[in-house]
């Protein structure tokens, strides 16, 4: 397969370098700042070329005539719309632009825009607003994603001393009367481990389980997590995710948004709701944080554009023993630092976007696939077609390469856990983690 990707920003380089692991696959980085393609060379080996992709002689110097996908990620909302009109009249088989504009989610513009030539559109601003505000519907957990439908649920929680599981192999588990998970990975450290029945879970895991979204709870308990009722959540940073998150959550939670830049606060005062209470300040000010009145009921969620702002704000908010913390963290590199600190969920753009556009990569039969900030790893929902190898025999005896688990499935509309004597069967949907895992690797399995 081959891809172009234009605009060598933060998410065009990550999606590339993503791509770069991908045997089968040839990846073309277009843009006309030199300098972040050399940042990107000195990174990791990759095929760039200088030039405008809004141009048309341009684009044709990425033989873009010869791409299965296109995609531009691009700063600006009208030059990636642009160069993927031009990318499919040029013969890309397949276009994906970068929006600024959640109007244009809706689907008569999604309709218009692939009438030009415009196959998907992703707003990565929205899909992060869409991680966060899913995530207070359980803050316990640091990772909670809804899976086939909302049948099943992938839940990523930090074990401490005080859970029954901490010092106990997975086998252990087989053992209790109502156990209703499946332990798919654990992130320890910065290593991610796709687990067996002698893996023993340690102090300060985080713990991945699959589990059908009715025994939530039951995973809950295991891990000794209280159950706090949220009433009010703060939110550092006017951007865009922030006011998408607010739009997205339940509206009967106190908002509180803190922004220091007067001008930003012009512009959003007359398109925030009535449950949003805004702030001129700081988000580190303790004697702010005070007056707005942060305790174990609140949540806090810090969304600047700077990274090292965001993690030291979550720790001044800490103090006041909130149930949860949410940082965005668009530098890669502070990711390990924020969890050393503690710093309940992270989130990164770019991560999220990447995780849509392999979406695209895998085919028809795939109905999502989400790539998780802190555990390296990708979630799909694959289809299994008939005559796949995944079908030939039972789990246990498949020949799984290594990186991959199997989470659970759907089977004529009903959810169930998947045991190693379990056998696939043709047009199950199927949850599939999978760390450092070739995108290639996948499709063997199911197609």
């Amino acid at each position: 397969m081959r891809i172009v990707i234009a605009g060598a920003g933060e998410v065009g380089t990550h999606l590339a370098y993503r791509l770069s692991g991908e045997e089968q696959q040839s990846t073309t980085l277009i843009d006309s700042d030199k300098e972040l393609l050399r940042r990107v060379q000195r990174k990791f080996d990759a095929y760039t070329i200088v030039g405008d992709p809004t141009k048309l002689e341009d684009l044709q110097l990425t033989e873009v005539h010869d791409c299965d996908l296109f995609v531009s990620v691009m700063p600006g909302e009208a030059e990636n719309l642009l160069a993927c009109m031009l990318a499919a009249q040029l013969g890309a088989k397949r276009t994906i632009a970068r929006i600024n504009n959640h109007r244009y989610l809706a689907e008569h513009y999604r309709r218009f825009f692939g009438s030009l030539g415009v196959d998907q559109l992703i707003y990565p601003e929205e899909l992060a607003a869409e991680e966060i505000a899913n995530s207070f519907k359980h803050p316990w957990a640091r990772v909670y994603v809804e899976l086939l439908n909302g049948a099943f649920v992938l839940v990523g929680v930090k074990v401490r001393k005080g859970s029954i599981l901490v010092g106990r192999p997975l086998s252990w588990t087989k053992g209790l009367d109502d156990k209703a998970f499946h332990v798919v990975s654990i992130k320890r450290g910065e290593e991610t481990l796709i687990p067996d029945g002698q893996t023993v879970i340690e102090h300060g895991d985080v713990v991945f389980f699959t589990c059908l979204n009715k025994d939530i709870d039951l995973v809950r308990q295991y891990c000794d997590k209280d159950l706090r009722p949220i009433k009010r959540v703060v939110i550092l940073g006017g951007s865009l995710i922030a006011l998408r998150t607010v739009s997205k959550a339940p509206s009967n939670i106190d908002f509180h948004l803190i922004e220091r830049d007067l001008e930003r606060i012009k512009e959003i005062e007359d398109e925030i709701p009535s449950n949003v209470k805004l702030y001129d300040g700081d988000g580190r000010d303790l004697n702010l944080i005070s007056e707005i009145g942060l305790d174990e009921e609140s949540i806090f969620v810090a969304l600047t554009e700077n990274s090292e702002t965001n993690i030291l704000a979550c720790l001044a908010a800490k103090r006041f023993q909130v149930a949860k913390t949410i940082a965005k963290e668009e530098n890669i590199d502070y990711i390990p630092l924020a969890e050393k600190l503690d710093i309940g969920t992270i989130i990164n753009k770019k991560v999220i976007a990447a995780g849509n556009i392999f979406h695209a990569l895998l085919g028809s039969d795939t109905k999502s696939i989400k790539s998780l900030t802190i555990a390296h790893t990708d979630v799909a929902e694959l289809q299994a077609k008939s005559g796949s190898a995944i079908t030939e025999r039972p789990v246990k005896e498949l020949d799984l390469p290594k990186g991959i688990t199997l989470g659970g499935l759907v089977r004529n509309g009903v959810p169930m856990l998947i045991d190693g004597n379990m056998e696939i069967q043709p047009y199950d949907s199927v949850v599939v983690f999978c760390t450092n895992t070739p995108m290639e690797q996948l499709s063997k399995l199911f197609d």
